[in-house]
Protein backbone atom coordinates (compact mmCIF):
# COMPACT_ATOMS: atom_id res chain seq x y z
CA UNK A 1 0.00 0.00 0.00
CA UNK A 2 2.89 2.55 0.75
CA UNK A 3 4.45 2.93 -2.46
CA UNK A 4 0.35 3.01 -4.11
CA UNK A 5 -0.64 5.80 -1.27
CA UNK A 6 2.76 7.40 -2.02
CA UNK A 7 1.29 7.54 -5.61
CA UNK A 8 -2.20 8.78 -4.50
CA UNK A 9 -0.64 11.46 -2.04
CA UNK A 10 1.86 12.87 -4.35
CA UNK A 11 -0.99 13.29 -6.91
CA UNK A 12 -3.02 15.39 -4.35
CA UNK A 13 -0.53 17.23 -3.07
CA UNK A 14 0.89 18.31 -6.49
CA UNK A 15 -2.64 19.01 -7.51
CA UNK A 16 -3.52 20.80 -3.97
CA UNK A 17 -4.96 24.39 -5.64
CA UNK A 18 -6.38 22.34 -8.61
CA UNK A 19 -8.49 19.43 -6.46
CA UNK A 20 -9.47 22.41 -4.32
CA UNK A 21 -10.95 24.35 -6.76
CA UNK A 22 -13.30 21.84 -8.00
CA UNK A 23 -14.26 21.09 -4.30
CA UNK A 24 -14.72 24.95 -4.48
CA UNK A 25 -17.45 24.58 -7.12
CA UNK A 26 -19.33 21.79 -5.95
CA UNK A 27 -19.87 23.50 -2.12
CA UNK A 28 -20.83 26.69 -3.56
CA UNK A 29 -23.52 25.27 -5.45
CA UNK A 30 -24.08 21.81 -3.68
CA UNK A 31 -27.63 22.05 -1.86
CA UNK A 32 -26.33 20.28 0.99
CA UNK A 33 -23.98 23.25 1.81
CA UNK A 34 -25.97 26.25 1.66
CA UNK A 35 -23.43 28.24 3.76
CA UNK A 36 -21.41 28.22 1.39
CA UNK A 37 -22.33 29.49 -0.92
CA UNK A 38 -22.13 33.14 0.03
CA UNK A 39 -18.40 32.71 1.07
CA UNK A 40 -15.44 33.73 -1.00
CA UNK A 41 -14.27 31.35 -3.62
CA UNK A 42 -10.89 32.30 -2.29
CA UNK A 43 -11.12 31.38 1.34
CA UNK A 44 -12.85 28.26 0.65
CA UNK A 45 -10.36 27.32 -1.63
CA UNK A 46 -7.48 28.12 1.32
CA UNK A 47 -9.78 25.56 3.68
CA UNK A 48 -9.01 22.87 1.03
CA UNK A 49 -6.10 23.34 0.30
CA UNK A 50 -4.61 23.25 4.01
CA UNK A 51 -6.27 19.64 4.49
CA UNK A 52 -5.14 18.09 1.14
CA UNK A 53 -1.91 19.40 2.23
CA UNK A 54 -1.62 18.11 5.43
CA UNK A 55 -3.44 15.02 4.52
CA UNK A 56 -0.26 13.00 3.81
CA UNK A 57 1.23 13.47 7.18
CA UNK A 58 -2.19 12.28 8.58
CA UNK A 59 -2.21 8.95 5.69
CA UNK A 60 1.01 7.81 6.25
CA UNK A 61 1.57 8.16 9.93
CA UNK A 62 1.87 5.17 12.15
CA UNK A 63 -0.89 6.21 14.62
CA UNK A 64 -3.00 8.94 12.72
CA UNK A 65 -5.38 9.35 14.77
CA UNK A 66 -3.57 12.54 17.05
CA UNK A 67 -2.57 14.09 14.15
CA UNK A 68 -6.32 14.14 12.80
CA UNK A 69 -7.61 14.91 16.14
CA UNK A 70 -5.66 18.37 16.06
CA UNK A 71 -6.28 19.11 12.34
CA UNK A 72 -10.14 18.34 12.95
CA UNK A 73 -10.66 19.78 15.98
CA UNK A 74 -9.52 23.21 14.40
CA UNK A 75 -11.68 22.25 11.38
CA UNK A 76 -14.20 22.17 13.95
CA UNK A 77 -13.81 25.46 15.80
CA UNK A 78 -13.36 27.13 12.72
CA UNK A 79 -16.86 25.91 10.37
CA UNK A 80 -18.61 26.81 14.48
CA UNK A 81 -16.65 30.05 14.20
CA UNK A 82 -17.96 30.53 10.60
CA UNK A 83 -21.69 29.66 11.45
CA UNK A 84 -21.23 26.54 9.58
CA UNK A 85 -24.40 23.87 10.65
CA UNK A 86 -22.31 20.44 11.64
CA UNK A 87 -24.14 18.53 8.94
CA UNK A 88 -22.59 21.29 6.37
CA UNK A 89 -19.29 21.41 7.78
CA UNK A 90 -19.34 17.75 8.00
CA UNK A 91 -21.24 17.06 4.19
CA UNK A 92 -18.05 19.36 2.96
CA UNK A 93 -16.00 17.26 3.92
CA UNK A 94 -17.61 13.91 2.54
CA UNK A 95 -17.21 16.22 -1.16
CA UNK A 96 -13.25 16.93 0.19
CA UNK A 97 -13.16 13.37 0.09
CA UNK A 98 -15.44 12.50 -2.94
CA UNK A 99 -12.73 15.18 -4.82
CA UNK A 100 -9.56 13.37 -4.15
CA UNK A 101 -10.86 10.09 -5.79
CA UNK A 102 -12.78 11.66 -8.48
CA UNK A 103 -9.65 13.17 -9.47
CA UNK A 104 -6.93 10.37 -9.06
CA UNK A 105 -9.52 8.55 -11.45
CA UNK A 106 -9.45 11.12 -13.57
CA UNK A 107 -5.93 11.16 -13.90
CA UNK A 108 -6.06 7.28 -14.29
CA UNK A 109 -3.68 5.77 -11.53
CA UNK A 110 -5.97 2.60 -11.35
CA UNK A 111 -4.39 1.29 -14.27
CA UNK A 112 -3.16 -1.99 -14.07
CA UNK A 113 -4.76 -5.36 -11.75
CA UNK A 114 -2.33 -5.16 -9.06
CA UNK A 115 -2.81 -1.73 -8.81
CA UNK A 116 -6.64 -2.26 -8.13
CA UNK A 117 -5.68 -4.18 -4.95
CA UNK A 118 -3.53 -1.55 -3.96
CA UNK A 119 -6.24 1.27 -4.45
CA UNK A 120 -8.84 -0.68 -2.33
CA UNK A 121 -5.99 -0.84 0.86
CA UNK A 122 -5.51 2.99 0.06
CA UNK A 123 -9.28 3.59 0.21
CA UNK A 124 -9.69 1.71 2.84
CA UNK A 125 -7.00 4.38 4.85
CA UNK A 126 -8.68 7.11 3.11
CA UNK A 127 -11.76 6.40 5.22
CA UNK A 128 -9.94 5.48 8.24
CA UNK A 129 -9.06 9.21 8.08
CA UNK A 130 -12.47 11.04 7.59
CA UNK A 131 -14.13 8.05 10.04
CA UNK A 132 -11.57 10.08 12.35
CA UNK A 133 -12.28 13.12 11.01
CA UNK A 134 -16.55 12.81 11.50
CA UNK A 135 -15.83 11.54 15.50
CA UNK A 136 -13.68 14.60 16.30
CA UNK A 137 -15.84 17.32 14.29
CA UNK A 138 -18.85 16.33 15.89
CA UNK A 139 -17.59 15.82 19.03
CA UNK A 140 -15.93 19.27 19.00
CA UNK A 141 -19.03 21.07 18.11
CA UNK A 142 -20.98 19.52 20.69
CA UNK A 143 -18.19 21.11 22.97
CA UNK A 144 -18.41 24.23 20.91
CA UNK A 145 -22.94 24.14 21.88
CA UNK A 146 -22.32 23.38 25.26
CA UNK A 147 -19.88 26.18 25.70
CA UNK A 148 -22.92 28.29 23.84
CA UNK A 149 -25.73 27.63 25.95
CA UNK A 150 -23.93 28.00 29.55
CA UNK A 151 -22.99 31.21 28.53
CA UNK A 152 -24.67 34.39 29.75
CA UNK A 153 -26.85 35.68 26.76
CA UNK A 154 -24.96 39.37 26.05
CA UNK A 155 -26.99 42.23 27.17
Amino acid sequence: MKAYATKLMDLTESNAEKIARQWAKDVKTNEKTKSYHGATEERIIQQAIGFYHQFREMFVHDTPYKLAENFFEHYAQERCREGIPLHEAVYALILMRRHIWLYAEFQAIFIAAVEHRQAVESLSRTILMFDYAMYVITRKYRELMKLEWFEPPNT
